[in-house]
Formats: structure tokens, C-alpha cells, sequence
């Protein structure tokens, strides 16, 4: 990389802490620390929520998906909107109406009011392993894109790096910082992507004659995909809308439920179609120019061997001129950092107000509590680092961090929500069973029927286990 784009990456960095250094000596208790002082507008919350949904590891998800299968891979995001959109109509009313939760700071605390504390603990217990493997996705996708930038940086290199980067900007920041820095993060990687990346981009590989010419012509429409793709991510990635305790953090920092409503609109939006084009086409244009050997050099010659996830780093690498590769690796950290970042802070939130808050009370407007919580931070974003040194692709540990908290989660919410007769033992079958049979399939090499992904079979089982349990049970709660 040149010393010009170096430049540029590094006063990023430097200023990103800066900003997190100033919420550090502003945040004086759980409310700002948490959900930003419960007074947020829509605009700064929308951002905050795609930049958190869709973040770098999407990005350089979709990227891979562009580089395999073309167009097709904006279908992915499509179910974003889906799970935005319905999150707003279904659970943001029920959430922003109720008053018991004005005061609230994570999701499992929803299943303390309707069901009991024990299921609240579990619960917790299932979203901060959840999000903190998904940390750990946008710490490695932090990772392959500076490797493959950065001429000899090494992955475990330049993992490390990004991820202590990550950590203690967010262990300073808290979650005020984190939105208002989302907000300026994705408006990079929005400018980043539509006036540098994609334009520089298209002209180098030869525009549309020789994107037509070089790729199989199924991979430039939108039915280059099985429905099984389809039900993977309908499965996984809407259901997370209503179980997300990142999500459930920004709908408490909203001033009212018009402002989360709103903020829930536009988020769904940008998801789809916006960034869910702009990723995959880059990611197309990567298997353009790697097709045309353009990746040779970085001794990628052969395609069948080269990583997806690695096309869109490369691309950059290669084609974009001076100063700009420094204004779109800063553009890209941006996103990854605006999810890692969030991630990271939802799992805290678990730990500290759901977990180590069940047996010693604090008070939430306090100085201990943050220095808590920091600490808290601290720790769970280096299990979470070391957890990421042990994997190789981003979006499989997304979507295993997704599945897991999903399949054991969103039954049970969604009964809370608009089932009378859903009891606290329904709602600790459902999560164990849920949970448990995802795992199972996932990992035991059983094949499935049709090639159905596991977290169809472990929601399923959550709903059987969830009803009959139900029936069985008295509603009474703890």
C-alpha cells in the first residue's frame, strides 16, 4: 500500500479512538453507556441499525457472494427488508407501548416481564454467546480485508490488529458513540462504494462488454440460486429482527415509537436494495478481473483455489489508484467496526445487566456500573478475538451465530408477544430444543432432507416443544 493510503487509513483509526476517548469521559451510567440516553432520533438510528445489520461482515459476505453466484446473492439482504419491516408493524409497538420496558436495557429482559428470570437467564445466556461469535465474524472480516490489501500482512496479523482496534474503541465509546459514529461510518462506505469503488471498479475490468463476455451469463440475473438458499436466509435472517439485542437496544434509544418506526423503514431500505447490490456488484466485478488473471500478481491465478471472501479486497487492491485505496480500506473498516462494535456491546449488555446483575444488584446510574460494563467489554471482545483466530470464513460464522440464537429465541418471543397461552416452561423447552437441534445437525454430518439448512429443523422443533409445553403448563411466572 502506498505511504498516502497508509496515511489516510491510520488518521482514521487515530480519530476513531479519539471520538471514543470523548464518550468515555461523558458516559456517567447504564443509560448512556447502553441505549445512548433513551433520546436518539430516527436518522442517526436507521443508520446505526444497517450499518449494524449489513456492517463489514455482510460487506465482505456479500462480496463472496457476488464472486460465486452473481446477482443472485442480493437475495440475501432482501429478507433484511422483510425482517425490518415486519419488526416495525409486530415488535416495535408492542415494545415502545408497553411501559414496564421504559427503563429496559436488553432483550431478555422482555422474557423476564412475560415469562420468569429464569428464562430471561437463559435467554441471556444464549444472545451473549450469539453475539459474540458474531463479534468475532466482523473481527476476521476486518482481517481478510486489510490481508488481502496490505501487501505481507499477514491474516493472523492483521487480525489481531483490527480486532484490539475494535475492542477498545468500543470498551471507551459505550453505545452513544457507537451510533454516532455508525451514522458517519456508513455515509463513508455509502460515498466509498457509489463514487469510488463501484465506478473505478467497472471501468478497470472493461465495463459491460467484458463483464458479459468473461461470466457465465446465469450469474448476471437474479434466479442464479436454489430455493434452498432462499429458505436458509429466510430462516435465519428475519427471525433475527425480533431477537437481535443490538436491535432491542436502539429500539430503547429511540426518543418514541414513531422515531423507531421510522428508523425501522428506512434501515430496511438501504438493506435492500442499496447495499445489497452495491456488494454483490463489486463482488461480481472481483470474479471479472480475477477471470481475467488481474490476480495473478498476488498469486491468485487460479480461481478454484482463491477464496470468495478474498475477491473484493484484491479488487481493491488492484485497481483503485493512490488515495483512494486509503479512502475505501478506511470506508470498509468503517463498516466492519459499526457492527463488531454493536455486537460487541450486546453481548456486554447480556453478561453484565442479565447475567452478573441477577445476583448482585447495581445501580445503573452509577460510575461502578460503567467501569463494569467496560471491563465487562474488555474481556468478552478478547474471548471474542481469540475465538476468531480458530475460523476461516465470515459469513459461515455469521450465519452459525445468527442460527443459534434464532432457533432457540424467536419462538418463544413471538409467543410472549401475541399468545395468551405461552407459559415460562414452553418458552425454556422451546429455547433448549431450539438451540440444541441446530447445533446437533449442524455439526454431526447427518444429511437433511431436500438440503434444508439445520435452523430449519431447530426452529421447528422450538414450535412443537413451545406449543405442547405450553398446553401442558401453568401460566404462572416467577
Amino acid at each position: 500500500m502506498h505511504p498516502i493510503d497508509l496515511s489516510i487509513f491510520i488518521i482514521y483509526v487515530i480519530g476513531l479512538l479519539a471520538f471514543g476517548y470523548f464518550f468515555f469521559q461523558r458516559n456517567k451510567g447504564g443509560d448512556d453507556y447502553y441505549v445512548g440516553g433513551r433520546n436518539m432520533n430516527s436518522f442517526h438510528i436507521g443508520l446505526s441499525v444497517v450499518a449494524t445489520d449489513v456492517g463489514g461482515g455482510f460487506s465482505i459476505g456479500l462480496g463472496g457472494l457476488g464472486f460465486v453466484m452473481g446477482l443472485s446473492g442480493s437475495w440475501m439482504l432482501f429478507t433484511g427488508l422483510i425482517g425490518a419491516w415486519l419488526a416495525a408493524v409486530f415488535l416495535i409497538p408492542k415494545v415502545k407501548q408497553n411501559p414496564a420496558f421504559d427503563n429496559a436495557y436488553t432483550f431478555p429482559q422482555i422474557f423476564g416481564h412475560y415469562y420468569s428470570a429464569n428464562v430471561a437467564f437463559v435467554a441471556a445466556i444464549i444472545s451473549a454467546i450469539g453475539y459474540a461469535g458474531f463479534t468475532s465474524s466482523q473481527m476476521l472480516a476486518g482481517a481478510k480485508l486489510a490481508s488481502g490489501t496490505f501487501a505481507d500482512l499477514e491474516l493472523q496479523t492483521a487480525l489481531y490488529i483490527m480486532g484490539v482496534v475494535a475492542v477498545v474503541y468500543t470498551v471507551m465509546g459505550g453505545l452513544k458513540a457507537v451510533i454516532y459514529t455508525d451514522t458517519i461510518q456508513w455515509t463513508l462506505l455509502m460515498f466509498g462504494l457509489i463514487f469510488v469503488g463501484v465506478p473505478i471498479a467497472y471501468i478497470e475490468i472493461g465495463g459491460m462488454e467484458a463483464i458479459r463476455a468473461t461470466v457465465d451469463p446465469a450469474m448476471l440475473t437474479l434466479t442464479n440460486i436454489g430455493w434452498q438458499d432462499l429458505v436458509y436466509w429466510a430462516v435465519t435472517i428475519v427471525p433475527i429482527w425480533f431477537v437481535g439485542m443490538t436491535l432491542y437496544q436502539r429500539i430503547y434509544a429511540c426518543r418514541d415509537e414513531k422515531t423507531a418506526k421510522k428508523a425501522w423503514y428506512v434501515a430496511g431500505l438501504f438493506e435492500w436494495p442499496v447495499m445489497a447490490f452495491l456488494g454483490v456488484l463489486l463482488g461480481l466485478f472481483a470474479r471479472v478481473a480475477a477471470d481475467q488473471g488481474m490476480f495473478a500478481y498476488l498469486g491468485a491465478a487460479d480461481i478454484s483455489a482463491t477464496d470468495p471472501e478474498t475477491g473484493l479486497p484484491m479488487l481493491l487492491r488492484t485497481v483503485l489508484p493512490v488515495g483512494f485505496l486509503g479512502i475505501m480500506m478506511a470506508a470498509y473498516f468503517s463498516a466492519i467496526l459499526s457492527t463488531a462494535d454493536s455486537c460487541l456491546m450486546a453481548s456486554s449488555g447480556n453478561v453484565v445487566t442479565d447475567l452478573i446483575g441477577r445476583f448482585k444488584e447495581f445501580n445503573s446510574d452509577s460510575s461502578r456500573f460503567v467501569r463494569l460494563s467496560q471491563i465487562t467489554t474488555l474481556i468478552i471482545g478478547t474471548f471474542a478475538l481469540l475465538l476468531a483466530s480458530t475460523m476461516e470464513n465470515v459469513l459461515d460464522l455469521m450465519l452459525d451465530s445468527y442460527a443459534f440464537m434464532v432457533s432457540g429465541l424467536f419462538v418463544p418471543v413471538i409467543g410472549a408477544l401475541y399468545w395468551s397461552r405461552s407459559t415460562p416452561a414452553g418458552a425454556m423447552a422451546a429455547m433448549i430444543l431450539g438451540g440444541s437441534t441446530t447445533i446437533t445437525l449442524r455439526y454431526s454430518g447427518i444429511e437433511l432432507p431436500y438440503d434444508l439448512d439445520p435452523n430449519v429443523f431447530g426452529i421447528t422443533m422450538s414450535a412443537i416443544a413451545f406449543i405442547c409445553v405450553s398446553l401442558l403448563t401453568k401460566q404462572q411466572k416467577n
